[in-house]
């Protein structure tokens, strides 16, 4: 079952809605997170599917729009953002607000219905302007403290913070895709054919060629050969000094 359940209105927060999915499914995998337009299949009868998926989640991602408390929607008992908001505090299920954009006025609990009331005193998370991505990864580092399951499944919990470190977040990739660095463990590379490198001082054809006062290197071909000249040895030959 999905560990994050996403809540959100149509016309007010579902394309918010879509692009956190997207986001958290990227890092944690697809069947950690649920919305109800991708997650529940045509035919199928949704409200058992709703209503168990919210129940057995472990944070819910509650998307509030510009206009979501003054929609009358949300004052009725058979609105199913508010269903699932309701059930989510009833079940004490850990809910996040999300501001969808700057100057959303906090939630007052005197506007709430009174079933959603303890939505006033949840702190919010804000999300929106030009900073969008970090916002959306900052989010994604909270679900994955509050979620030990989501922790586990985490695809860059386990990169190194240092200097040096190569972080590869490319998923599901259908054109080349370049590694840098040092690669280790198992790969699953399909079929063809793959050329690797092989530093081979004595060979440049596939092969990486050094040689000089400086470095030069070489990728593929290369039948005519490379000259350089550095330094004093370059300044002696245009001087014609033969001294040894």
């Amino acid at each position: 079952m999905s560990e994050v359940f996403i809540n959100y209105r149509t016309n007010d927060g579902d394309k918010t809605a879509t692009t956190i999915e997207t986001k958290l499914a990227d890092r944690f995998g697809k069947e950690q997170v649920f919305r109800d337009r991708s997650s529940i299949r045509p035919g199928e009868h949704f409200p058992p599917k709703l209503l168990n998926t919210l129940r057995s989640s472990s944070a819910v991602v509650a998307v509030i729009g510009p206009d979501w408390a003054r929609s009358p929607l949300l004052r009725d008992v058979h609105d199913w953002v508010r269903r699932e908001l309701a059930e989510a505090l009833a079940c004490q299920i850990h809910v996040i607000p999300v501001f969808d954009g700057h100057g959303i006025q906090p939630l007052k609990a005197k506007d709430l219905p009174a079933d959603l009331a303890r939505l006033a005193e949840l702190q919010c998370f804000e999300l929106g302007g030009s900073h969008t991505q970090d916002q959306l990864a900052k989010l994604g580092d909270l679900l994955a403290d509050l979620v030990p399951k989501l922790k586990e499944t985490d695809r860059l919990g386990n990169r190194s913070s240092g200097p040096d470190a190569v972080a590869n977040s490319v998923h599901d990739s259908h054109g080349p895709t370049v590694q840098g660095r040092d690669l280790s463990g198992t790969f699953h590379m399909g079929k063809g054919d793959i050329k690797q490198d092989t530093h081979d001082t004595y060979n440049t054809y596939g092969g990486s060629h050094f040689s000089g006062p400086g470095g030069t290197h070489v990728a593929g071909d290369n039948y005519s050969g490379i000259n350089h000249r550095f330094g004093d040895s370059a300044t002696k030959e245009e001087k014609g000094d033969d001294s040894r």
